[in-house]
């Protein structure tokens, strides 16, 4: 799909967010770009075109956008969070030197020998984060 801030709009209701101008430029941002970016990235992206954009509305916006299922979040380490475009199932390949984060195929690994589950539980998913650095 091509993602315009014309057709924003429609995708924030499909999720049941109304689609306020910020909320448009936040998702424009993200989804235009099918990239992982932060909450700075993001709020650089958005105050590029109109600078009025606070940083609390951008991380309460991301939070909205996570908890209806717009986006999803990938904790590469405590104070490294990038917000995710693509919700279907897939790893991430994270670049430590460049701080690089791009998508791998769900299909490609395979993952076995998961530990016993507690009683009455059942796994919900399994995300997975290669980090890789260049060879000095």
């Amino acid at each position: 799909m091509n993602y315009t801030r014309d057709n924003m709009a429609g995708l924030l209701r499909s999720h049941e967010i109304n689609p306020t101008h910020q909320r448009i430029e936040i998702a424009h941002a993200l989804f235009s770009r099918q990239e992982h970016l932060s909450a700075d990235q993001v709020m650089a992206a958005v105050n590029t075109r109109h600078s009025e954009t606070s940083k609390a509305t951008v991380y309460n916006t991301l939070k909205l956008f996570l908890e209806k299922g717009l986006v999803s979040e990938v904790i590469v380490d405590p104070s490294k969070v990038f917000y995710d475009p693509n919700t279907t199932p897939h790893h991430h390949l994270y670049e430590v030197d460049s701080g690089k984060l791009s998508d791998i195929d769900a299909g490609s690994v395979q993952i076995s020998g998961l530990p016993p589950l507690p009683d009455g539980m059942v796994t919900e998913g399994i995300d997975l984060i290669v980090r890789v650095r260049r060879q000095p």
